[in-house]
């Protein structure tokens, strides 16, 4: 792949996905799996990557009252040691990791289509099953090296756990932790990756989030915007797995 070309990819995916308070991490591990990166340069790079697009998107939805602390507290407790130790899983075949990838991705996508656009009504959520679903989810985050708002989101929305902006900040804050736990379990990987190929996808994500942050609220349709992104993360899903299959 051109370096012009994907690096084109990463803004475009950072917008996107920033617009409904994702990261892109999966997108990003799917091209530099085309890229053909190895495993343990890929890990760290998509994490910095959701990193730099959530960080901006998390202080717009701060700024604008989004943020549920009381409510979102347990899921983001939880999550951050449960994600450490699934970043300091190391892989002995990379066949594996990417089984696991793609399956997960798999998974996560059909949900996000189904998730509808607005809730009727607001549940509360008991801390014991915040609790709960922020540990898997921080786990499976860790293990693959994504963020976890594209698992968070749409159990929130079927959980009717709040408002689509809040469901979005949860999100958001949800990526910010969990991407800066996996980065600690991944620490080492972190010191020797290659800067001078890093370094530029992390500007051009950090100008495509800022975008997509800002324009999500005001420009365009969320349902639509997660339905695209649902089809991103399946696409994301057969790329990683079309040479990786178990059989």
């Amino acid at each position: 792949m051109e370096w012009y070309l994907l690096i084109n990819l990463f803004f475009v995916i950072a917008l996107v996905y920033a617009s409904v308070g994702f990261g892109g991490g999966s997108s990003y591990l799917a091209l530099l799996a085309v890229v053909g990166l190895s495993v343990v340069v890929m890990r760290p790079t998509a994490l910095l990557c959701n990193l730099m697009v959530v960080a901006g998107g998390t202080w717009v939805f701060f700024r604008e009252g989004q943020v549920e602390w009381k409510r979102i507290w347990p899921l983001l407790v939880s999550s951050v040691p449960m994600s450490y130790v699934g970043a300091t899983i190391t892989f002995s075949r990379e066949d594996v990791y990417f089984q696991i990838l793609g399956f997960a991705l798999l998974l996560a996508a059909p949900f996000l289509w189904l998730q509808p656009h607005e809730q009727s009504s607001v549940r509360p959520l008991s801390v014991v099953w915040s609790f709960a679903i922020g540990s898997a989810i921080g786990f499976v985050s860790g293990l693959v090296s994504i963020g976890g708002g594209i698992f968070l989101s749409p159990v929130l929305y079927f959980l009717s756990w709040g408002r689509a902006r809040q469901i979005s900040a949860a999100a958001s804050l949800f990526i910010l932790v969990n991407s800066l736990s996996g980065l600690a379990g991944q620490w080492q990987q972190v010191l020797d990756l290659p800067w001078r190929f890093v370094a530029p996808l992390l500007v051009v994500v950090v100008a495509g989030g800022q975008i997509g942050s800002r324009l999500g609220a005001r420009k365009f349709d969320p349902l639509w915007i997660r339905r695209i992104t649902a089809v991103l993360i399946a696409v994301a899903a057969v790329f990683v797995l079309k040479d990786h299959w178990i059989f």
